[in-house]
């Protein structure tokens, strides 16, 4: 039972996410910040929602989790917590930007690398499949995460000024 013991946590993180996200996102734009991009958000929660449901569904409750794996994924949520820690009310999982004086966090996880949430989200995706050795599942949402990881990532640029 393995299985919907990791997915319920990982559903269960999902959710307290978009409430945080949800409530930063509402501060942020009471205080003059705008959201770019929101025509593709729809389409990142559906593959987000079918990505944990083709889990559920493909994967035998009785498969046990190869444990390398499931420590690798384990240490893909300890680099989001730090993520999110280092954001802080900024983070949130849209594009919200300030209309003006746009200056980016450069501490973190951020003095190293511009998108690290989309680093450990394309891990994520890969990984977590892996653990139940769904490798179809990994394959296939990581492709279909490239393709959206590749234009939301444009979208972002351009409004941090950084295209």
């Amino acid at each position: 039972m393995w299985l919907y013991g990791v997915l319920g946590l990982v559903v269960l993180q999902r959710l307290g996410e978009l409430v945080l996200a949800r409530r930063n996102t509402r501060r942020l734009l009471a205080n003059g910040y705008i959201e770019v991009g929101a025509r593709h958000y729809p389409l990142i929660v559906l593959l987000h929602s079918f990505w944990l449901l083709a889990i559920a569904v493909a994967v035998s409750p009785q498969t046990e989790p190869n444990p390398i794996l499931l420590v690798a994924f384990l240490t893909l949520q300890a680099a989001r917590v730090w993520i999110l820690k280092t954001l802080g009310p900024r983070w949130t999982t849209r594009i919200i930007v300030p209309k003006q004086d746009n200056q980016l966090v450069s501490i973190g996880p951020y003095r190293w690398f511009s998108h690290p949430n989309y680093m450990v989200v394309v891990g994520e995706i890969a990984v977590l499949p892996l653990v139940f050795g769904a490798v179809e599942i990994a394959v296939i949402f990581t492709i279909l995460n490239g393709f959206l990881l590749w234009h939301r990532i444009r979208v972002e640029n351009r409004a941090l000024g950084r295209a």
